[in-house]
């Protein structure tokens, strides 16, 4: 069987919005290690269409010497959208209609990654759907942007791990609470 992991980085307020903006020097080898690791166990990506049209801009023309260029141009991608007809960017799927139940077949045979895509990841949770969900949090208040979670808005889960870098950031690992 398989799951569905995700990961994001976080600022102490909850804001996940454009961490380009505001991660600075907080990305280290460490926090490498951590991102690399989380995408090294994943079968495929899954994607939110935001998030999906900034990769798919970005890396079918990055640096092919990357290796990063590579493995995300080669792994398979599933795409959550109810706008998009089709995914023009290698090996790439759209997933709509019965999302859920696309999704629980998919989780079935593939351990699914979810990089970025903070609506997709909020519904995922809302859902029970996800296995694994890695916050990278950085020691920093934005004040202002996107945050993971609603006002109001209520999820349980539990700690599986947590690892601090010497950057200050925090990589808590947490897991559904049932």
């Amino acid at each position: 069987m398989g799951s569905i992991n995700a990961g994001l980085f976080i600022a102490l307020d909850g804001v996940i919005e454009a961490p380009q903006t505001w991660q600075g020097g907080y990305f280290n080898d460490e926090m490498g290690a951590a991102v690399g690791g989380m995408m090294a166990g994943n079968d495929a990506m899954l994607l939110g269409r935001q998030t999906y049209d900034e990769f798919a801009a970005y890396w079918p023309s990055a640096d092919p010497a990357d290796p990063i260029t590579a493995q995300m141009n080669g792994t398979p991608k599933y795409v959550v959208s109810t706008t998009l007809d089709k995914a023009d960017w290698e090996n790439s799927t759209v997933v709509s209609g019965d999302v859920k139940a696309e999704l629980l077949k998919l989780k079935q045979e593939k351990q699914l990654g979810v990089t970025g895509s903070a609506t997709l990841v909020r519904w995922l949770l809302q859902e029970g759907l996800v296995d694994e969900l890695h916050l990278l949090v950085h020691p920093v208040a934005v004040g202002a942007g996107k945050r993971l979670f609603e006002p109001g808005e209520k999820v349980q889960l539990r700690l599986i791990d947590s690892t601090a870098f010497s950057t200050g950031v925090l990589h808590l690992v947490y897991g559904p609470a049932s």
